[in-house]
């Protein structure tokens, strides 16, 4: 990539406190200070096991967009695992299930500092409240279109000043929890804890929403996962915690009635009365701000990513110097202001739950569809663990989910997958075709092969935008590495005892260590064989090493009975820290080899310095590719 193309692309300036608060920012909202009055009036007391079912049914797709964002982290995040997973056409409908998702629990969170901004001053009418919804919408377009950094650095103050709010409402509220408020625990039965799960359970979308910005941070590999993880544990015990206490310090009638219930907590709470329920009311207006900025932050880059590939126009893809979407920002930012200006918000709640369980049920199958593809270039950093027994479990509870909200859901979720199917069809399927990971699951089961490696090179290219990869530095190696031609027909051991002689004062090592070593890796197979070709892989107990050497055998290399006599291969050798770079280095070597004059170059070569210029030459043709 040229520097221009660095100039305008999308800058990795987030790290795991950024992550952390954008998640945490995200989920602490209409779940926590408006939701649980109207989900009490539905479940009441058993609104605590609601809160449960639902934090325990987002551990499977939380860990499933974990290992898919250290495999893929790229803009778009939710559209852009499903895209390549299962194609276009699902793509098209889980980028736009995951832009409206986003879209509508910000528009949500926005329309909640009106609301409270109405609990501080009783005089704002309607309008007033959304208008200051749209100023509030403005002004974090403005700062998303100037640069991610800041919106996250503002992210982090937002955050932690509000965990701090609630940390002492629960520690006040503890002394003054009524027992007798949860004697009748269960008045709506059994049913009850599963659909107001359901209607709750866009309170924990946000958890995941940091996939969207996975191609801005700095170590996706390292932070997307651990940010998750401490998210959902930290905010899933505040939001518990915080109804336990709401629910024990409230009247119930009051609670069941209000859409204000962490401040009616904090008013029936002696130590805070009054000024606890105008400081929670504070709380809440930051709670929605820091989900509203989130959610832009996180919605814009949907229709950025579906524009890249052409599922939208490619406007939407259109980057700005200071690195943003701005086309992307400024039209969701357009959206959600008419939804905040015209549309039901409580019906759009419902909405952007449901659509969030669907979206969670795509984000499972298409991890399940890479693991089973098998396609060698899809490498998380994460693994998500008891694949595939927990998101079989996940798939079943989060369909067991819709199934309770009752049929209107249901209707609406075909409706959405009809709009996205009909957008696919009349405008995005003549404009676009590329190999997706379903093909080579078919291909896997039927043995006849319909596919090349197109979907396995642009994971291979993600992989080295992802771990920052210097490709100079492997130009460096090439100029520098020692280079081997022998004459003589040579068995693996004899050209062992040649290569240890010459990387002795490389490694610090004894020529018989680096035997030894290379001897036994071989032994066990770490071999990588292409026709003509062969790169050995070794790893050795050291820090910050790394080495090539290239051999030519004019008579060959017999490895074995059942191969042919190899005339050029590559040893490798690397300390464990360097394990991504030695995988991108056999990548890159065997792409050398592939170049189409490589072998007849290599024998015909006159001297060392010919085989250096032929490596140098096909790596100089790879690159501009």
């Amino acid at each position: 990539m040229g520097d221009n193309g660095k100039k305008h692309g999308l800058q990795k300036e987030l790290g795991l406190l950024e992550l952390f608060c954008i998640a945490s920012g995200a989920m602490i909202s209409s779940g926590l200070f408006i939701l649980p009055g109207i989900a009490f009036s539905q479940t009441g007391p058993a609104l605590l096991l609601s809160y449960v079912v639902a934090s325990l049914l987002v551990i499977p797709p939380m860990l499933s967009k974990a290992e898919l964002a250290t495999a893929m982290p790229k803009a778009g995040g939710t559209y852009f695992f499903i895209d390549r997973s299962m194609g276009p056409l699902m793509g098209t409908i889980g980028g736009f299930a995951s832009w409206f998702s986003l879209a509508f629990k910000s528009a949500f969170a926005l329309v909640g500092i009106g609301v409270f901004a109405l609990l501080l001053n009783p005089g704002f009418t309607e309008l007033q409240m959304k208008l200051i919804a749209v100023f509030f919408c403005i002004v974090f377009t403005i700062i998303n279109i100037y640069g991610v950094k800041h919106s996250g650095k503002i992210q982090i103050y937002m955050v932690l000043g509000l965990l701090s709010l609630l940390f002492v409402y629960i520690i006040t509220g503890l002394f003054y929890v009524q027992p007798m408020n949860f004697n009748n625990f269960l008045p709506f039965g059994v049913g009850s804890i599963f659909s107001t799960a359901g209607l709750i359970f866009v309170s924990f979308g946000g958890l995941t929403k940091i996939c969207s910005v996975s191609e801005e941070c700095k170590k996706p590999g390292y932070s997307i996962p651990r940010a998750m993880f401490l998210s959902w544990f930290i905010i899933s015990i505040v939001y518990i915690l915080v109804i336990f206490i709401t629910i024990g310090v409230s009247n119930p009638s009051d609670l069941m009635h209000t859409l204000t219930p962490i401040s009616l907590g904090a008013n029936s709470i002696p130590l805070l009365g009054g000024v606890g329920a105008a400081v929670m009311a504070i709380a809440a207006i930051l709670s929605f701000v820091t989900t509203a900025n989130s959610g832009l932050l996180a919605a814009s880059r949907n229709p950025m990513a579906m524009g890249k590939d052409r599922l939208v126009p490619h406007s939407f893809a259109y980057i700005s110097k200071r690195g943003t979407p701005t086309f992307s920002i400024i039209f969701t930012a357009a959206f959600m202001i008419l939804v905040i200006l015209f549309l039901d918000l409580e019906s759009l709640v419902k909405t952007a739950s449901l659509l969030k369980i669907l979206l969670f049920l795509f984000v499972i199958l298409s991890l399940i569809i890479m693991r089973e593809s098998k396609i060698r270039h899809y490498r998380p950093v994460f693994k998500s663990p008891l694949y595939p027994w927990l998101h079989i479990v996940g798939i079943s509870g989060l369909i067991f989910l819709i199934i309770e909200m009752g049929a209107l859901p249901m209707i609406l979720v075909c409706v959405f997958i009809l709009i996205g199917f009909l957008w696919y069809w009349f405008y995005a399927r003549d404009k676009i075709w590329r190999e997706f990971s379903l093909l080579h699951v078919r291909e896997r089961i039927t043995g006849e092969k319909t596919t090349t490696h197109m979907t396995d090179g642009e994971l291979r290219d993600i992989l080295i935008c992802r771990d920052d990869i210097d490709e100079q530095r492997f130009t460096k190696l090439l100029n520098k590495c020692p280079i081997l031609d022998l004459y003589k027909y040579l068995a693996p051991q004899k050209l062992f005892k040649s290569v240890a002689k010459e990387l002795e004062s490389r490694l610090h090592l004894s020529q018989k260590q680096i035997y030894k070593l290379l001897k036994k890796r071989t032994e066990e197979s770490n071999v990588v064989i292409t026709p003509g070709t062969a790169i050995f892989s070794h790893y050795i107990k050291n820090r910050n090493t790394f080495e090539i050497l290239a051999v030519r055998t004019r008579k060959g290399l017999m490895i074995s009975k059942d191969i042919d006599p190899i005339h050029n291969c590559f040893i490798i050798v690397a300390s464990p820290d360097q394990e991504s770079y030695h995988m991108h280095s056999i990548m890159w070597l065997t792409k050398i080899t592939e170049h189409p004059d490589f072998h007849k170059n290599w024998m015909m070569a006159q001297s060392i310095q010919d085989l250096r210029k032929i490596l140098l030459d096909a790596w100089e043709s790879q690159c501009k590719k």
